[in-house]
């Protein structure tokens, strides 16, 4: 366990002082994967790495599948940068395998809305509509040693299409989560997401018909497009459980990310829970050089967050539960993120 923990800390201190690429923001695509449709852990700013459980963990740390009770059924909507007309659609099923292992499905979907089509002769509309199929699927394992240590591994399958060009990758995510204390009350987690190999756009929207160099007539041209990377990242977070008494639980959170094409960014929150049936949680991300030469902000996927869970029990003296939740994200543009999601937990 020690060999463990020094391991976690010696590769936080690492990436704490050599991570980052400022030099290489903007550079990936599938931005997707960066987007969050679930409501409890929005409310931290996505910073659970060291407690996410169940389908969320999907999103942020796959080690904390297997923590869940038995068998767990998500579903979210985001509204994302409320005004934009974007949406995050998704659904997630975890289920428990014998004592120690899990397995879990989720899919989420980007709503864009109907965008109008225009031409450079006709830069109001033409009349017409077109939405891309932004989406994503990933299958994860996780498995709990001695109650101690999580371990988990997800593929992910990254598609986006437009009505005539489209591209396909394969991502993947590998996380652990450490547990100790006599309580279970203080927690690790690292999390390393979105491996996986470039993506490439293909189809005959990358065809053009010009003049051919010599005679008149027109020839079919093809346009390379170049391969993009997806947005990798390293999570590193810690929280701890403080017992006040009465069915009063405090849990404070911490957690660090390292991003492979944006800056880094480091943050705080607190979730307070009252028995097992009311949560209020909130949190702080900030970014490193967050502001860039015209002064304005570089990203909006920081600053204050919070949020609010209610489980309603499904029968008496029972872990069934139905779980309501809801996420708030400032953002420095349009009027926030909002996230609602339901949960039934077997």
């Amino acid at each position: 366990m020690k060999k463990l923990l020094y391991t976690i800390l010696t590769v936080f201190t690492f990436s704490s002082v050599f991570a980052g690429n400022p030099d290489r923001q903007g550079e990936s695509g599938a931005a997707q994967l960066l987007l969050n449709p679930w409501a409890r852990s929005a409310g931290l700013h996505t910073m659970t790495t060291a407690n996410v459980i169940g389908v969320e963990a999907m999103q942020l740390n796959i080690a904390g599948l297997s923590r869940v009770n038995k068998t767990q059924v998500m579903i979210g909507n985001t509204q994302y940068l409320k005004g934009t007309g974007i949406g995050l659609n998704a659904i997630g099923l975890s289920q428990k395998l014998g004592e120690n292992s899990a397995i879990g499905i989720q899919l989420m979907a980007v709503d864009f809305g109907k965008i109008p089509i225009t031409t450079t002769n006709q830069p109001e509309g033409i009349g017409a509509t077109y939405s891309p199929s932004f989406f994503n699927i990933g299958l994860g394992y996780s498995y709990t040693f001695q109650n101690k240590i999580s371990v988990g591994f997800l593929v992910r399958g990254v598609s986006e299409t437009l009505a005539d060009i489209s591209a396909f990758g394969i991502a993947m995510d590998a996380g652990v989560q450490y547990v100790t204390g006599k309580k279970d009350e203080f927690k690790l987690g690292i999390s390393l997401r979105n491996i996986g190999s470039p993506m490439k756009f293909g189809g005959e929207g990358l065809s053009i018909a010009q003049n051919a160099p010599e005679g008149n007539y027109q020839l079919t041209f093809n346009v390379r497009p170049a391969n993009y990377e997806l947005p990798s990242m390293l999570n590193l977070g810690v929280s701890y459980d403080f017992d006040l008494g009465e069915n009063l639980i405090l849990t404070g959170i911490g957690n660090f990310t390292s991003n492979s094409f944006a800056q880094d960014q480091v943050g705080l929150g607190f979730n307070f829970a009252i028995g097992k049936f009311f949560q209020v949680r909130a949190g702080y991300k900030y970014e490193f050089g967050q502001f860039n030469e015209s002064g304005l902000y570089a990203s909006m996927d920081k600053g204050l967050s919070a949020g609010v869970s209610v489980e309603i029990p499904l029968k008496k003296n029972s872990e069934s539960r139905l779980g309501l939740d809801y996420g708030y994200r400032h953002t420095t543009r349009w009027s926030g993120s909002h996230s609602i999601g339901v949960s039934i937990n077997l």
